[in-house]
């Protein structure tokens, strides 16, 4: 008899089943993009951005939209920026309008020609372009590639969206680069713009900072946790499908744990549902097993973590992990033992730059990743 497989996923995208909720979220993200509306979507990372990206793409393609993608984080430069950018138009834009001997030629007008790779074995391109040119025929490659997209939709009559992923980076690659780009798309009303980013400081100075080149030029959506209501919900579906059940105390005391931190939750449940047996119900005790086996998984990452971490990074992680709060108060320095209120400063901005901690709406800060304060507080105190 065939095992049953864990309904739960994290790591990868979670797409169909594995999706959790977000419903308005992607129902307004399918609206703007069939409106031509662009969408600066913004949230920390492992809250599941890419993935409503994607299923709201999945979507927009079943409707014949056309959908050209680049993640940002893996374009360190603008040669690979531009390499991305050329495979995405070539496999997801020219391979659905052309034919296999013309849609490499729409290639032919960039200022710097790629080289293109294809893979025999599976018919799959790569493309590259050389660093040994001047650094204006690489941005006028670049100009060119982006825009490629809004010709061939209109000349197909054909809508698109570019989605750009970890947008905030787009400024490392090169600081005139936002300019450019905002010259070049504004006159595209065929084209939606999908720019996600995970530094919220960062993608809101982007788009609402009036002396930036991208103010007020997109629609902001930001997304947060997801209610616990819903994800017990989902968890308890989830269980009911496979041979396994779980009870309500042990869902409970997982939400307590994760607070509907999406990567969180579905890491926590899937690490739930391999503890029982099957034909069994979880139940508090195997919770407390499966957060063990979490931990052991996150060691390592959180070892590197704490060792790379100044002595005041590390008495303020200590202090947020017992307690979230405001350090820099009088009370609350004095009753964790924290630096000055500069030391504490210095902490708290590193910290909240690398998003290891943030700050709620009601201006105290917490450890952003759940299993962190647990490991902290089993580990390091």
């Amino acid at each position: 008899m065939p095992r049953t497989s864990n309904p739960f996923r994290y790591g990868d995208l979670a797409l169909d089943d594995a999706f959790t909720d977000r419903e308005e979220e992607l129902a307004a993200l399918e609206a703007d993009v069939l409106n031509g509306q662009n969408v600066a979507l913004i949230a920390p990372r492992r809250y599941g951005k890419s993935s409503l990206v994607r299923r709201a793409t999945q979507d927009l393609l079943a409707k014949g939209v056309l959908v050209v993608e680049v993640d940002l984080m893996s374009a360190p430069s603008k040669e690979k920026l531009a390499a991305k950018l050329a495979k995405s138009i070539h496999d997801d834009v020219a391979s659905v309008i052309f034919n296999a001997k013309e849609r490499l030629r729409i290639f032919s007008t960039l200022r710097v020609v790629p080289v293109v790779t294809i893979y025999p074995e599976d018919g799959s391109t790569t493309f590259s372009f050389s660093t040994a040119r001047v650094e204006q025929d690489i941005d006028e490659t670049l100009d060119r590639l982006f825009e490629l997209p809004a010709e061939l939709a209109a000349d197909r009559g054909k809508q698109i969206v570019v989605y750009f992923d970890e947008f905030q980076e787009v400024t490392e690659i090169d600081p005139q680069l936002p300019a450019r780009m905002r010259a070049i798309f504004q006159p595209q009303p065929q084209v939606s713009h999908v720019y996600s980013g995970s530094k919220r400081d960062m993608m809101l100075r982007l788009f609402n900072d009036e002396n930036e080149p991208f103010y007020r030029s997109a629609k902001i959506m930001e997304i947060g946790l997801i209610a616990s209501p819903t994800f017990k919900d989902f968890i308890k579906k989830q269980f009911d499908k496979t041979d396994r059940a779980v009870g309500d105390d042990a869902l409970d005391s997982l939400l307590n744990i994760t607070h509907g931190h999406p990567y969180a939750t579905q890491e926590l449940a899937y690490a739930l549902w391999e503890t029982v047996p099957e034909g069994f119900t979880a139940f508090s005790g195997d919770l407390a097993d499966a957060l063990e086996a979490v931990l052991r998984s996150e060691n390592a990452r959180f070892t590197l973590l704490w060792d790379q971490a100044s002595r005041p990074q590390r008495l303020v992680l200590q202090a947020l992990a017992t307690e979230p709060g405001r350090p820099f108060s009088e009370k609350y320095r004095q009753e964790h033992q924290l630096p000055s209120t500069s030391g504490v400063q210095r902490a708290l901005t590193a910290l909240t730059t690398e998003e290891v901690v943030a700050k709620n709406e009601n201006g105290d800060y917490y450890v952003s990743e759940p299993f962190l304060s647990e490991w902290i507080r089993t580990h390091a105190l």
